[in-house]
């Protein structure tokens, strides 16, 4: 199984400014690729949160994607935390001063150049013809803030991600609560191994209701699943 942490930065999210939009994206993705996320980290713009947060979550997991912090501004610190966090100095690249004097209409300033240091050591990731590539430090992916700029990055390095047997899911729905369907959801753990069922009430999206997931890389013992536990409960009437 393979693993990833997700490390949303930004103080807009902390005080409520902006949603986090980005976390859930990953997530669904990366569970669709087959990837097993571990761990959602929300925290501050500074050097040491950024760098002990990241430090931590690459030593625990195969795979880290954090998003925020890579732009030209005073608070996009995330290169330099992570290069402290690993203990290694910043580099300005000339593939990325290239770009920005290619791309840009107005000369390349300081602020710009920013965007030009990465970590020692860190790899780019063309994928896609990306324009502005992805750094890779070690296993840390490292993604912008701006959740447009970051599905567009994510989905053209994607395929290196994948995990042959990927995951496969299926959901039923019943009227029947909890307490009710509790012993089959068991008894369904039991008939079919290696799934993983979960089961989750709604009372405020219409009539009351709980929504069954089943999650495997075995499609056929999904779907079976499903096709059981669908027969064994009472569906949700929504007439």
């Amino acid at each position: 199984m393979t693993t990833a942490a997700i490390v949303v930065i930004g103080n807009e999210i902390l005080t409520g400014k902006f949603a986090d939009e980005n976390s859930p994206y990953l997530v669904q993705r990366l569970r669709e690729l087959g990837v097993t996320v571990r761990r959602i980290a929300v925290i501050p713009d500074t050097f040491r949160a950024i760098g002990d947060e990241v430090r931590r979550s690459s030593d625990e997991h195969d795979l880290v994607f954090t998003s925020g912090g890579v732009g030209p501004t005073h608070d996009d610190i995330t290169m330099e935390s992570i290069a402290r966090g690993f203990g290694v100095p910043l580099e300005t690249r000339g593939e990325l001063v290239d770009v920005l004097r290619r791309k840009l209409t107005s000369p390349v300033n300081e602020a710009a150049l920013r965007m030009t240091q990465v970590p020692q050591g860190a790899e780019f990731w063309w994928d896609g013809g990306l324009i502005f590539p992805l750094v890779v430090m070690r296993n840390v992916h490292i993604l912008p803030g701006v959740p447009s700029i970051l599905k567009l990055k994510f989905e053209a390095v994607a395929h290196r991600f994948r995990q042959i047997p990927s995951l496969h899911s299926a959901r039923v729905v019943t009227r029947e609560r909890e307490i009710q369907i509790a012993a089959r959801l068991e008894e369904a753990l039991v008939r079919f191994p290696g799934i993983e069922i979960g089961s989750y009430p709604r009372y405020d999206e219409g009539p009351m209701h709980v929504i069954v997931t089943i999650e495997g890389v075995d499609e056929q013992q999904v779907t079976a699943c499903a096709h059981w536990l669908d027969e064994h409960m009472e569906p949700l009437d929504l007439l």
